[in-house]
Formats: C-alpha cells, sequence, structure tokens
C-alpha cells in the first residue's frame, strides 16, 4: 500500500484529489494538510511515501517545503501538483527535490499513476511539462557541446593565431594587422591559412562569422 499525504489549501481541491486517490486498492490517504507548515509535520509524524504538495500555500512556498525536506534527507517522495506550468517553477522544484510535478488539469487521468512512479522513485512530469524538460536539456546540451567544441577549437589555435582572428573580426585587412603586430604581410597570410585550414574554413568571412559564434573573438 502506498501512502500519501496531500497539502493544498483549498479544502475542495483536497477533497477531489483524495477522491481520486481513493478508486486505487493500493492508495491510501493518510494525512491531509492546507499550510507548508503543516505539509513538514505531517511528514515528519506519517512518514507517507509521496507527498503531493501544492506550490503556492498561505505561509511557506511548495519550493521551501521541497528544499527543506532535502535538507533533513526525507526518504518521502514529493509530487508537485500546480496549476502552474511556468519553467522557472519547474525547474526550481525539480532542482530542489520535486521527483514529480502534475498540472491540477491532468490530475483526473494521472494522478494514481504519478503518484504509483514518483513512490518506486521514478520521476513523472506532465506532457507539457516534460516538453519544457527536453527543451531545456537539450539547449543545455548543445550550448555545453558548442562551449566545448569551441575550448578545443582554441586550444589547437595558437596564441598569435588567436590574436589575429579577433584582428580579423575587427574588420582589419592583412596589412593593418601586420603593422598592427610588427609583422610582415606574407607572415600574417600564412596564420591566415593556418587559421582556416584549423577552423574547417574558406574566407575570411566564414572565419568572422565561426570565431563570433563559438565565442573565439567578440566585436567590441
Amino acid at each position: 500500500m502506498i501512502t500519501v499525504a496531500i497539502v493544498d489549501d483549498h479544502p475542495i481541491v483536497r477533497a477531489g484529489l483524495r477522491t481520486i486517490l481513493a478508486a486505487s486498492d493500493d492508495i491510501a490517504v493518510v494525512a491531509e494538510g492546507g499550510s507548508g507548515c503543516e505539509a513538514l509535520q505531517l511528514v515528519a509524524e506519517h512518514a507517507p511515501d509521496v507527498l503531493v504538495l501544492d506550490i503556492h500555500l498561505p505561509d511557506k512556498s511548495g519550493i521551501d517545503v521541497t528544499r527543506q525536506l532535502r535538507t533533513q534527507n526525507s526518504p518521502t517522495a514529493i509530487l508537485i501538483l500546480t496549476a502552474h506550468d511556468d519553467s522557472q517553477l519547474i525547474f526550481e522544484l525539480l532542482e530542489n527535490g520535486a521527483i514529480g510535478y502534475v498540472l491540477k488539469d491532468e490530475a483526473l487521468e494521472t494522478l494514481a499513476n504519478a503518484v504509483r512512479a514518483v513512490a518506486g522513485g521514478k520521476s513523472w512530469l506532465s506532457p507539457t511539462v516534460a516538453s519544457q524538460v527536453v527543451r531545456r536539456v537539450v539547449r543545455q546540451q548543445t550550448k555545453m557541446a558548442q562551449e566545448t567544441f569551441a575550448a578545443t577549437t582554441s586550444e589547437n589555435l595558437t596564441p598569435r593565431e588567436l590574436e589575429i582572428l579577433c584582428l580579423l573580426a575587427e574588420g582589419l585587412d592583412n596589412t593593418a594587422i601586420a603593422e598592427r603586430l610588427t609583422l610582415t604581410k606574407r607572415t600574417i597570410q600564412n596564420h591566415i591559412s593556418n587559421i582556416y585550414g584549423k577552423l574547417g574554413v574558406t574566407s575570411r568571412t566564414e572565419a568572422v562569422l565561426y570565431a563570433l559564434r563559438h565565442r573565439l573573438a567578440q566585436v567590441t
């Protein structure tokens, strides 16, 4: 039997949630509350397998409750139930210990399964929330890949080549770069040829765009 505590500041909502879960033979609601302080007290007293927790409570936010239970190393799984799909809230809650996130308008169909999932140590996200999480993870992975690639590329370029690449990004031609660095124009041409080869580009414009895109240089 999976034991559940429900914390929401609206009694009607709690009654609805209790009715939904009562229809499942393997789930028992053992406690209810309407505030953040009650949530912490109920978890301490009943040690439920799952805490179904609203975000907006009159005293403590769901984030505060989640964070505090995490610092206490509570074994109770936290399932956030809310009408909001704000991405900042979603990630802050997940980063602070919540394992599931269900939107209230999907609760009738998904709440029992969500409770079973988080009770078993699995994450559960509403489809809308899951899509946001996936998009953020993809963006983060893409950014990390770009930064790693840029770092690797910058390591392949010599300090002088990086310097010349930055000057290219400033719009200087070969003659101006040679004068700036007190080098011959032929030497600058050789360096630029090496830069093209290492970056896999064939023109000054491509080199500059590549450098700006991968943050190897910037225009000030």
